[in-house]
């Protein structure tokens, strides 16, 4: 373990990790709510829509919050199909309404049978045996598309390990759901995944800072260096190794390197 690079990097978790970092992230989307099933969802859509500038992401989130009648939650346990209307025409890059309609039927689908998103991340784990993100990532994607005649297009949306994807946005999401400190950013509502077993979400600033701190190896970011990175942090805390996150993201954001 270098000690010097963990008492740097511990420094810039502290730094990062504040409550004014909320407000010029899409995190800023779900600390909106206060009703659990109404963070996961809009936290869900923040971080599936995180690319391009964060204050487009942040905006076009706001928007969906508008068509949604801003109460997520029950707006997909309760709409009739006229009510659908009001998400016609939505947009974000390459995200389009037949995306969002279908997103609105799964998540429909499972907060009739679940009362927490958290459980459709779970079904990829044996009872009794400990949580593999691997495992649960790749469940979740068949859960996710588990509906009939879901859209072709929209399985390009949610990523899964098995196609060698780095899945920064859902690890982003988990990291929200499951971390929890006195800082207040991540949420740590989820209380049946650890945040020791989390994979570090790997963007472009993360991956570019990592590697300048020797932290990632791989040339291509994918599924293999995103673990590769996390077992790095791992030796700096094996406890809560994607707090670093926060370090990473913010030391390239700011380009302090």
């Amino acid at each position: 373990m270098d000690l010097s690079l963990k008492d740097f990097l511990d420094k810039k978790v502290l730094e990062f990790n504040q409550p004014d970092f909320i407000p010029n992230d899409p995190i800023s989307i779900p600390h909106q709510f206060s009703k659990q099933e109404d963070i996961e969802i809009m936290g869900f859509f923040a971080s599936i829509l995180a690319w391009g500038q964060r204050k487009t992401i942040i905006n076009k989130c706001k928007e969906l919050i508008e068509r949604m009648d801003h109460a997520p939650h029950d707006f997909i346990l309760h709409h009739q199909d006229q009510d659908l209307k009001s998400l016609l025409g939505f947009k974000h890059r390459t995200f389009n309404d037949t995306d969002l309609l279908y997103f609105i039927a799964f998540f429909k689908q499972h907060y009739t049978r679940f009362s927490s998103l958290e459980d459709a991340f779970l079904q990829g784990s044996q009872l009794g045996e400990p949580f593999q993100v691997e495992a649960a990532l790749n469940h979740f994607k068949s859960y996710f598309f588990s509906l009939p005649d879901f859209p072709l297009r929209t399985r390009k949306h949610v990523s899964s390990p098995a196609q060698k994807s780095s899945c920064k946005r859902l690890n982003m999401f988990l990291r929200w759901m499951v971390r929890k400190d006195n800082a207040g950013v991540d949420f740590g509502i989820w209380k049946n995944i650890d945040a020791k077993d989390l994979i570090c979400p790997c963007d472009v600033h993360v991956e570019r800072v990592a590697k300048k701190f020797g932290l990632m190896q791989s040339d291509k970011v994918n599924w293999k260096s995103a673990v590769e990175l996390t077992e790095n942090l791992r030796s700096l805390d094996p406890l809560d190794p994607v707090k670093y996150d926060f370090a990473l993201f913010g030391l390239g954001v700011v380009g302090e390197l």
